[in-house]
């Protein structure tokens, strides 16, 4: 089929939630793109920050294609090595301790949100749930992530937001104390914006945050669902900083396009998620996994 065959197709099928260029790709390799009438193309976008390693890399095409010959879904009720490995190798390579799988960035901020929560609860103080977040942020489409998104351009039309959630300026230290009070369980950033304009924060920010945080008994969430996995120089844009934060999602380049999400947490927090707390039926499958761990190997 041609491009204007597949687009007539789409315009008619495929919800309209995107604006979309007019072209059909049906071809990459490493930085490059081809188009169904055989056009070339320099891929500048990745994949929406996705496709770290570029197009049809030869070791995670390999990876795919024996995990997909040998088994592709099997549901966490049991244990799937590929998963294991990929938890193994993110904790060992991070602050973390523990690693639970979804399958989207949104997906990955929703868990983090819901940790958070989850772990003030198991202490007896489920007063203590709102999240602060900044002004500028994008944490994700679901409603929680969407009203923790500190953009009002993707709240128009969705309202009641969910309660619970307050932002902030960003790199503003002292908005960011006037906001805490007793309600307060969480502070969630991006250690550099993203869709907020690419704003990176001062250079002692993220520390006096973190100071913040251990003094208020906060935890801190770090979405690097954009920054993470090598964007900024290093694994995780945290490492800049010199700071750790509690809580910690990936999506996006971690997978090398295929759907895979992840919330990193310590231990102790970690521990608040108990059988039956949070699931995912396709998190941290087989495949997903297997190409999970080839981007990380």
């Amino acid at each position: 089929m041609k491009n204007k065959d597949i687009i007539e197709l789409t315009e008619r099928f495929v919800a309209k939630t995107y604006n979309r260029f007019p072209v059909v790709f049906v071809k990459g390799k490493g930085c490059r793109l081809w188009d169904a009438d055989g056009a070339e193309y320099l891929d500048f976008v990745s994949g929406l920050a996705v496709c770290g390693l570029g197009h049809s890399h030869p070791d995670l095409v390999k990876a795919v294609q024996e995990q997909a010959a040998g088994l592709i879904h099997i549901s966490n009720l049991y244990h799937i090595e590929p998963q294991a490995k990929l938890a193994k190798a993110l904790c060992e390579r991070s602050f973390a301790d523990k690693v639970f799988f979804c399958n989207s960035g949104a997906e990955a901020n929703e868990a983090a949100i819901k940790l958070a929560r989850k772990y003030f609860s198991n202490r007896g103080e489920s007063g203590r749930y709102k999240i602060i977040t900044a002004y500028g942020s994008f944490h994700g489409r679901t409603m929680a992530t969407l009203t923790a998104t500190g953009q009002e351009r993707f709240h128009h039309g969705f309202e009641p937001l969910l309660e619970g959630f307050e932002y902030v300026p960003f790199n503003d230290i002292d908005a960011l104390k006037k906001a805490v009070d007793i309600s307060t369980a969480a502070v969630m950033l991006e250690p550099i914006q993203g869709e907020g304009g690419v704003n990176i924060p001062g250079e002692d920010y993220l520390k006096k945050v973190r100071a913040l945080c251990d003094e208020s008994g906060l935890l801190l969430i770090l979405d690097e669902v954009q920054t993470g996995m090598g964007r900024t120089g290093k694994l995780f844009a945290y490492e800049h900083f010199g700071i750790t934060p509690d809580i910690m999602s990936l999506a996006k380049g971690l997978g090398g396009g295929l759907p895979i999400g992840a919330m990193l947490a310590k231990e102790d927090i970690a521990e608040a998620f108990v059988p039956g707390s949070h699931a995912s039926t396709f998190g941290g499958n087989p495949l997903a996994a297997r190409a999970g761990l080839a981007v990380m190997e």
